[in-house]
This record gives C-alpha cells, sequence and structure tokens, in this order.
C-alpha cells in the first residue's frame, strides 16, 4: 500500500516538474531595419504608426546596405539578397522589415530585372521595403501600406483578390490609394499565425 502510494506521489511530482520546464509561447516582435540610405524621420514615422496596430513592435539603428545586394549596371538592389541578410539578424519569434529608399528589382514574370515596391517570402522572417516607387503624393500612407503587405507575405498570406485589401497584387501598377485595410479573410489568418493587428488608423501625414 506504501508503494502504491510512493508511486502516485512520485508521478504527480513528475507532472509537475513537466509543466514548470514546458516554455511559454512567446509573441512576435516586428522589427524595423532601416538601412542607411533610409531617413531616421522616415523610420520614425513608420514605426510610430506601426506601433499603433500592433505594440510590439522596435525600431533599430540603421545598418549599412550590404553590396554583394547591389546590382551596378541597374543601380538597384537586389530584395532577395536583402532579405537573406536580415533573416538571421533577429530570434525566431521576430519579422525583421527592411526599409530602403534605393531602388529595388527581382526575377518575377519571366523578366530577370523587375523593379518592385517591396518583397517578402510566404513565409518567412525578414522583408523589404524600398520608397522609390512610392507616389509623392500619399507617399506616407503608400509607404506603410507596404510594410503591412511585405509583413503579411511573412506570416503566409498570399495575394488576395478583394481590390481594397492590403494584400493585393499590384500586378506591375501602384493601386495603394484604391487600399484600405487586410480584408476579413486575411486579418483571420494573421490572427492564427500569431499577429493580431488593431484596426488600421487614419495614417498621420
Amino acid at each position: 500500500m506504501f508503494l502504491v502510494k510512493l508511486t502516485v506521489l512520485i508521478a504527480v511530482i513528475c507532472c509537475v516538474g513537466c509543466n514548470d520546464i514546458i516554455p511559454e509561447k512567446r509573441q512576435t516582435v516586428i522589427c524595423l531595419q532601416r538601412f542607411e540610405d533610409f531617413t531616421h524621420q522616415d523610420a520614425k514615422f513608420v514605426f510610430e504608426n506601426v506601433r499603433k496596430v500592433y505594440p510590439q513592435t522596435i525600431l533599430d539603428s540603421a545598418i549599412k546596405l550590404p553590396r554583394l545586394a547591389f546590382v551596378e549596371e541597374r543601380n538597384r538592389y537586389r530584395p532577395d539578397s536583402l532579405i537573406d541578410f536580415l533573416k538571421d539578424r533577429k530570434g525566431m519569434d521576430t519579422i525583421s522589415v527592411g526599409l530602403i529608399n534605393s531602388d529595388i528589382s527581382t526575377t518575377t514574370r519571366n523578366v530577370k530585372d523587375w523593379g518592385v515596391m517591396g518583397l517578402g517570402y510566404q513565409p518567412g522572417k525578414s522583408c523589404i521595403v524600398s520608397t522609390f516607387r512610392l507616389k509623392k503624393m500619399n507617399r506616407n500612407e503608400q509607404l506603410l501600406k507596404v510594410v503591412w503587405h511585405e509583413i503579411g507575405h511573412t506570416r503566409g498570406l498570399a495575394h488576395c483578390i478583394e481590390p481594397t485589401c492590403l494584400m493585393r497584387d499590384a500586378e506591375g501598377y501602384n493601386h495603394l490609394d484604391e487600399e484600405t485595410d487586410f480584408c476579413k479573410k486575411c486579418r483571420k489568418i494573421l490572427e492564427k499565425k500569431g499577429l493580431t493587428l488593431v484596426q488600421i488608423p487614419t495614417i498621420e501625414q
């Protein structure tokens, strides 16, 4: 009888010990990483507005652009190379958003050097956003929309057919002024991926 009680007691102790060592699920952090050609003023603007939607957001100091990502004959940077450069700089629970002012281009649609506003792998740990191709009118608002679009890709979101959704495919054009927020379907997917966002507010210019 004593042996049975002792066995039960050991089992209870072991269970308590197991629960103690189960790590808590950490919340995703968005790290805004500006490169040296991206102004501090623009970075501060992005940071303040992204943090309103997702408080677990940080802003890192500027870093140099890696020469290996530069295509001299086109005077552009390769965002895929920049993504690889950023992906291991932070922990597993962090999305790194590279902010660059220079032009960027990638290979897509059977075009070797296709100019883009941003690039993010689906899914991925990092993404790149450029201001180079944004419209001068509503530039700040467009910048934030591209940031959210690429963050969406890192969480596994594909392009969306909803014309007002931030995940709309640019298809070689700039439709950003028509986009307002993530649609309900895309928001639901983001929440399942651990990225619960408040309603995106009117942009403060």
